[in-house]
C-alpha cells in the first residue's frame, strides 16, 4: 500500500529550495537548495532515487508554483520522471498558495519557508491540485510502440519467408542478403517457385519495378538450373500469402511512421537528436523512451552503461583476454543504437571517417562499430544535455571538463548539502553577489 509524501519547490532565478512532509506535516527531508542546472537536476534525480530506497513505499506528491517560465524546467524535469517514479507533479497558481500560507501567522517568510508552506497546501487542499497524471512521452511512446509490434510481425513473417525460399527459390536468397527489396516481394507474388520463375518471359519479369532487364535474364537463368526441391502448389501458395502479409505491413509501418512525424506530439528532445545524420523520428522516440530524462545521468559514461555498450576487460578459457562490450542492461535500446551506428557509418561522413580511422588501426568491423556506437552515445548525450543539436566541430571527446575542486567553507551550509553554488547557473545579479560573497577565501 502506498504512503504519501509531499514535496514543496519554491523557485527562485536560477535555484529552487526543495522540502518533503509526511501526511501528518512532518518534515522527512530537511529543505535544500539545488542550482536549475543540468549537474543541480541531476543532484534531484539521486536524490528522489535515494528517497524510494528509503521508502520503498513513497507515493510522491510534488509541486511547483507559477512563476512566469522559471519553474518549467524543475517541472518538466519531475514530469519526464513520473513513468519511472510514483511521482505525480502540479504547478499552482501563488495566490492560493500565499492565502494558505497567511494561516501560519509567519511574520518572516523565506524561501525554506515558502517550500514547505507549498507542501503544506497540497495536503490541506488536495481537491484543488490537478496533477499531470500522464507521462511526458505517453502520445509517443503509443505510437512508437505500435510500430514496434508491426516492425516484429513483419520480421517474422521474413524469417518464414527465408526458410520457404530456401527449398522453393534458393537462388533468390542471392538477392536478399541486405534485406528483402520490394522488388523481390513483388516478383516473388507472381513467380514464388524456382519452377515458376523458369517458365517466365524477360519481358514479363523487367515490368517490375526496380527489375531491370538485365538482371531478369540472370533471375530466369539462375531459376532453370535451380537445385529447389520444393515446387508444389501448396508451398507456391503458402510463399504467396506470407509475400502479401510482407507488403501489407510495410505500408501499414510507413503509415504509422508518417504519423508519428506529422501527427503525435513529440516531445523537444527528438528533434534535437534528428539533426545527427542517422537519427530519424523512429529511433529517436525509442531513444528518449528509454533515457526518460538525460538528467538521470551524471555523465556520458553512466549512459554508456545503461545502454550496456561501456568496455569490461574479460578472460576467455582459452586464456584470451582483452576489453569487450559490456551487453549488460536491456537488449532493446542497444538493438537501436545498433541500428543507428549501422546508417551512420554508411551515410554520415564525419561517423565514416572516425569509422574507417579504427579499422586503418588494425579493429575488426564489428570492434570498429562497438567504438562508434559508444562514440554515438556520447554525442547524444552532449546535444541532450546541453540542449544543442550536433555539430561535428565541436570536440564532444573534451566535453567532460575537470572540476576545479573548491576549499569548503569553515562553515556547513547545510542547505547546500547536496550541491555547492554552482556558476552557470541563471541567478539574478543580486543573488550572484551574494554567492561571492560567502564564497570561503583563498589561503
Amino acid at each position: 500500500m502506498n504512503v504519501n509524501y509531499y514535496m514543496g519547490i519554491d523557485v527562485s532565478k536560477g535555484y529552487a529550495d526543495l522540502t518533503i512532509l509526511n501526511q501528518q506535516k512532518e518534515v522527512i527531508e530537511e529543505n535544500f537548495q539545488l542550482d536549475d542546472t543540468f549537474e543541480g537536476h541531476n543532484h534531484l534525480f539521486n536524490i528522489l532515487s535515494s528517497f524510494y530506497v528509503q521508502h520503498p513505499e513513497a507515493k510522491l506528491f510534488a509541486a511547483v508554483e507559477s512563476t512566469g517560465g522559471y519553474e518549467s524546467n524543475w517541472f518538466n524535469t519531475l514530469h519526464k520522471l513520473q513513468f519511472r517514479m510514483e511521482l505525480s507533479v502540479a504547478r499552482l497558481n501563488p495566490f492560493g498558495v500565499s492565502h494558505s500560507s497567511k494561516a501560519s501567522m509567519s511574520r518572516i517568510i523565506t524561501d525554506k519557508q515558502s517550500a514547505k508552506f507549498i507542501a503544506e497546501y497540497l495536503i490541506s487542499y488536495p481537491e484543488v491540485v490537478n496533477y499531470e497524471s500522464e507521462d511526458y512521452f505517453a502520445s509517443a511512446r503509443r505510437q512508437w510502440t505500435s510500430i514496434k509490434m508491426f516492425t516484429k510481425q513483419k520480421t517474422q513473417l521474413l524469417n518464414q519467408l527465408n526458410s520457404l525460399l530456401y527449398i522453393a527459390n534458393p537462388e533468390i536468397l542471392s538477392f536478399c542478403r541486405d534485406g528483402v527489396r520490394l522488388w523481390t516481394l513483388l516478383l516473388l507474388e507472381k513467380y514464388p517457385t524456382a519452377l515458376k520463375i523458369s517458365r517466365a518471359k524477360v519481358t514479363s519479369l523487367s515490368q517490375i519495378p526496380y527489375l531491370s532487364k538485365d538482371r531478369a535474364e540472370e533471375i530466369i537463368k539462375n531459376a532453370k538450373q535451380s537445385i529447389a526441391s520444393a515446387n508444389d502448389e501448396i508451398t507456391a501458395e503458402t510463399i504467396i500469402a506470407i509475400v502479401k502479409q510482407i507488403i501489407s505491413l510495410k505500408k501499414i509501418i510507413a503509415k504509422q511512421i508518417n504519423l508519428l512525424e506529422n501527427s503525435v506530439d513529440l516531445p523537444n528532445e527528438v528533434e534535437l537528436l534528428k539533426s545527427f545524420n542517422g537519427i530519424g523520428t523512429y529511433s529517436a522516440v525509442g531513444l528518449m523512451i528509454e533515457i526518460i530524462s538525460v538528467e538521470r545521468f551524471q555523465s556520458s559514461k553512466k549512459l554508456a552503461s545503461f545502454f550496456g555498450i561501456h568496455p569490461v576487460f574479460k578472460v576467455s578459457g582459452d586464456g584470451k583476454s582483452g576489453f569487450r562490450m559490456s551487453k549488460k542492461g536491456r537488449k532493446e535500446p542497444r538493438n537501436i543504437l545498433f541500428n543507428i551506428t549501422r546508417y551512420a557509418i554508411a551515410h554520415n561522413d564525419f561517423i565514416k571517417e572516425i569509422y574507417a580511422n579504427h579499422l586503418k588501426k588494425g579493429m575488426s568491423k564489428l570492434a570498429a562499430m562497438g567504438a562508434i556506437m559508444h562514440k554515438i552515445i556520447r554525442i547524444i548525450y552532449g546535444m541532450l544535455k546541453n540542449n544543442t543539436p550536433f555539430n561535428a566541430h565541436i570536440d564532444i571527446d573534451n566535453r567532460n571538463k575537470s572540476n576545479n575542486e573548491e576549499k569548503q567553507s569553515t562553515k556547513l551550509n547545510i542547505e547546500r548539502r547536496y550541491q555547492k553554488h554552482d556558476n552557470i547557473a541563471p541567478t539574478s545579479r543580486k543573488q550572484n553577489k551574494l554567492r561571492k560573497e560567502n564564497e570561503p577565501l583563498p589561503k
